[in-house]
């Protein structure tokens, strides 16, 4: 599927919509505690780095994502489709508190891996990103996701107060109502995806469907 949206179309709704995708996936706040757990083994944390590290990341993949995956013989939906599952799982980790996804935080250099890689620009956000092209425009993501690379340099500035303030109770709630809105997310991008591709491979069945 060609993008059918022009790629400066501004549109205040879509750039909220995608900050909120963007933030529930990232979830830096529910990183906190991993991030404090990082900073105690005796690891230095730049924020900035971390930051520009984790947005230039995903600016790239935002843009040559597709290229990649036309490498590969996968169009957008596809991908789109595989992307929803993983914001599926993502969200089951956030509501039930289980670990699906796991990774190595053992580093002398923790800025860089693994908090910008791979969890601030993992592999659900990565993917996040390419399923969100189908359906926003390149601008309203991009200042979507420099908004939350935002929150992300404050988050990081500011862990110990953000934490003594929520306590982990609020973290705890923060990341379960988050959790909720993905898998509603998840369901919504499968859907219109899903749709999407079957017209395109199979032209005549949804007008018969239909």
């Amino acid at each position: 599927m060609t993008n059918k949206i022009n790629i400066m179309e501004f549109n205040i709704v879509d750039v909220l919509s995608v900050f909120m995708v963007l933030f529930a996936v990232i979830d830096i706040f529910g990183s906190i505690p991993l991030i404090i757990d990082i900073k105690s083994k005796g690891n230095k944390i730049e924020a900035v780095k971390t930051t520009l590290i984790s947005f230039l990341i995903l600016t790239l993949f935002l843009f040559v994502g597709e290229a990649l995956l036309k490498v590969f013989g996968v169009d957008i939906e596809s991908f789109a489709i595989a992307g929803s599952f993983i914001i599926f799982f993502l969200a089951l980790e956030m509501v039930l508190g289980i670990e699906l996804f796991k990774g190595n935080t053992e580093t002398d250099s923790a800025s860089i891996v693994p908090l910008a890689f791979p969890i601030i620009a993992g592999a659900g956000s990565i993917t996040t990103l390419l399923s969100l092209r189908s359906e926003y425009s390149y601008l309203n993501i991009m200042i979507a996701l420099f908004l939350n690379m935002l929150v992300v340099f404050a988050v990081l500035k500011s862990t110990k107060y953000i934490e003594n303030f929520l306590g982990q109770t609020g973290i705890t709630i923060l990341r379960k109502i988050f959790g909720i809105i993905l898998l509603s997310i998840a369901i919504k991008l499968f859907m219109s995806n899903l749709a999407e591709s079957i017209s395109n491979h199979f032209p005549g069945l949804m007008e018969k469907i239909g």
